[in-house]
């Protein structure tokens, strides 16, 4: 992928923001989709720099959502929950990661991501 360079500290919080809004699943049911979403559909035509850090942070969420529902079904058979925390400590750990990474005027790239959104 291309290494976009941030051409503004607006930008560079917009991207930042685009990835802690995914916080907003801890309080709102699918909000770790939601908020990336929002974020993206609204700052994309602007920089795309923040486009791409919100595409990247919506497929990496709704990858999470998608095998979080296949760790659930997982704990009738006892392996669900340590995949559960597994996904839980990964996804906080790539959160954060690529919040620095957005506020340093580069892209991140999630691993174990379906890109849904190219």
């Amino acid at each position: 992928m291309n290494e976009y360079l941030a051409s503004s500290k607006e930008d560079r919080t917009w991207a930042m923001v685009a990835h802690l809004s995914t916080l907003s699943g801890s309080f709102i049911p699918l909000g770790n989709v939601f908020g990336p979403l929002i974020i993206w559909l609204i700052k994309r035509e602007g920089s795309p720099f923040v486009d791409a850090h919100g595409k990247e942070a919506l497929n990496f969420n709704l990858s999470i959502t998608i095998y979080a529902a296949i760790s659930t079904v997982l704990i009738f058979i006892l392996i669900g929950a340590v995949l559960l925390f597994g996904l839980f400590v990964l996804w906080i750990v790539c959160m954060i990661l690529a919040c620095i990474k957005a506020n340093e005027g580069k892209m991140y790239r999630y691993p174990l991501t379906i890109r849904f959104i190219k």
